[in-house]
Parts: structure tokens; sequence; C-alpha cells
């Protein structure tokens, strides 16, 4: 059986947690920052972790994660 290649977008864009999850980085956080106030930019930038109903795509794009 051959190996499965990793998505090479994917493995930039996800981690895995310590349990096995995938941790994701938020949008809104590129251009158009000044009618963001700092209260939203700061919650904007810590990280989340992906949905179930998504966790199934990431995790055949990147099978040895």
């Amino acid at each position: 059986m051959p190996k499965i290649k990793t998505r090479r977008a994917a493995a930039k864009r996800f981690t895995v947690t310590g349990t096995g999850k995938f941790r994701r980085r938020k949008q809104n956080l590129r251009h158009i920052l000044t009618k963001k106030n700092a209260k939203r930019r700061m919650r904007l930038g810590q990280s989340a972790i992906v949905d179930q109903a998504n966790e199934k795509a990431v995790q055949r794009m990147m099978p040895y994660a």
C-alpha cells in the first residue's frame, strides 16, 4: 500500500492539539482593522478549534496528524 501524501496547504493552516483536535486561525484579521475595536481584534488573534462538521475533512487532508 503506498503512502498517502499530506496536503501542504492544510499542513500550513492547521496544527494538532495534545488531545488530537485541530487548531486553526480565526478569519477577519488581515485588513480593514480600523473599524474593529480592540476587544474584537484581540479575540480574533486567538486560535480556535476546528468545528466537528469539518474535522473529518481536515483529517483526510492530513492523514498522519
